[in-house]
């Protein structure tokens, strides 16, 4: 007897409501309507399983429907091809399933021991709390769909292009462990919600700098600027020192080695998760000291009003705009670079450790033990002395 094709949706909605003899009605592809002696009918799913034939069922035909029943068939069947066991999915999944809301608190707590930067473990959550809880907060995770994504994302994809990334990443990060918990199957909604999103234009992907040449003007206009003595002391720093923003605005006292002319940024603290070593200047120095008569009682070496905790991260940008320069605060790294480069005879391994750049160069990054401390003291102390002129007397009585 020869074999015909496999069905494929054979049934139809209309059959799902008149079929009532007892049997087993195949719709294709494993799915089946089971029409049982006593009139009920429920959906059952035959599929391999690890190389073993199994039954799933996939609920009743009064609650289920035909193209829900299908829907769900798909994802099992799609979980047994890739290695996975949809009962154990379904099992899981028969479990009380969180809200988004629920399921991200979830995510941000178990990761705050990970997430040591406590700024952004606050961000991470702030920024789901201000775009994604007010449209799918209260929907259980098992029930959210790309579509839910896109009508979060297409309001701020072109207008806040940064933080709709960042919200999209954190978002795909929850549904992620909704997947792996046990709580949802099927592809992560997060996929395909660029198909629905316009292009982003390119981000220039340099920071905007003044040339080195500009940088001992905007330092003196800066210090007669009305901006605050902390932000103004900072700032200051920030340019002598090169480095990061949040190096800067984070630093804590019990970094610092005054005496030694000396400050030991945590590797936790650093983009490259190393240790770095700055060596101070003596306006540096200074800097810190009239800081320290500002700042009584805080933890932090350039702390926000409260003393609590540092300031913000734009308190730079701030400053900025006043003074209507074009530049940002991480321009200063570019500008104290291009000053190494072209008006020192400083090799450029040096302006390199000073930035703590990563040695990309893996036989040298194997070979390099030190970090130059003593020659990058001499290079910041030459830059200190271009950027600053003799412009330190109207500043902050030292």
């Amino acid at each position: 007897m020869k074999r015909g094709k496999h069905p494929e949706k054979a049934l139809n909605a209309m059959k799902v409501n008149k079929v009532s003899e007892p049997g087993r009605y195949a719709d294709g592809n494993g799915l089946y309507l089971v029409v049982d002696p006593s009139g009920a009918k429920r959906w059952l799913l035959r599929v391999v399983v690890h190389g073993k034939r199994k039954d799933i069922g996939l609920g009743g035909a009064g609650l289920v429907t035909l193209a829900e029943a299908r829907e769900r068939a798909l994802e099992y069947r799609k979980l047994a091809r890739s290695g996975g066991d949809p009962l154990a999915a379904k099992r899981a999944a028969s479990k009380v399933v969180p809200t988004f809301k629920a399921a991200a608190e979830t995510v941000h707590t178990e990761n705050k021991a990970v997430w040591k930067n406590g700024k952004h473990n606050q961000q991470w959550i702030n920024t789901l709390t201000e775009y994604a809880f007010p449209t799918i907060g209260e929907v259980r995770v098992d029930r959210i769909d790309t579509p839910d994504i896109l009508k979060i994302l297409a309001p701020i994809w072109l207008t806040k292009a940064e933080t709709a990334r960042r919200v999209r990443q954190r978002i795909s990060t929850v549904m992620d462990w909704a997947k792996a918990a046990g709580h949802r199957v099927g592809d992560n909604p997060v996929d395909g919600v660029a198909r629905g999103l316009p292009k982003q234009p390119k981000k220039d992907g340099h920071h905007t700098a003044l040339p080195y040449s500009a940088v001992p003007q905007f330092l003196k206009d800066m210090k007669a600027s009305d901006s605050g003595d902390i932000a103004k002391l900072s700032f200051e720093f920030l340019i002598l020192t090169a480095t990061r923003t949040s190096e800067t605005l984070e630093a804590k006292w019990d970094e610092f080695d005054l005496k030694a002319a000396l400050w030991t940024v945590p590797a936790e603290r650093m983009k490259a998760k190393r240790e770095h070593r700055v060596p101070l200047c003596d306006r540096c120095v200074k800097i810190l000291e009239a800081a320290k008569t500002l700042s009584t009682g805080s933890e932090f070496a350039f702390p926000g009003r409260s003393g609590k905790a540092p300031q913000s991260n734009m308190v730079f940008l701030k400053v900025i705009k006043t003074m209507k320069a074009k530049t940002t605060a991480h321009g200063f790294r570019s500008s104290f670079r291009d000053w190494a480069s072209e008006a020192t005879a400083f090799p450029r391994e040096i302006a390199e450790m000073a930035l703590a750049h990563t040695i990309e160069n893996k036989v040298e990054a194997a070979y390099r033990r030190g970090d130059l401390l003593e020659k990058r003291r001499e290079m910041m102390g030459e830059w200190t002395k271009y950027v600053t002129f003799s412009n330190l007397t109207n500043y902050v009585k030292l």
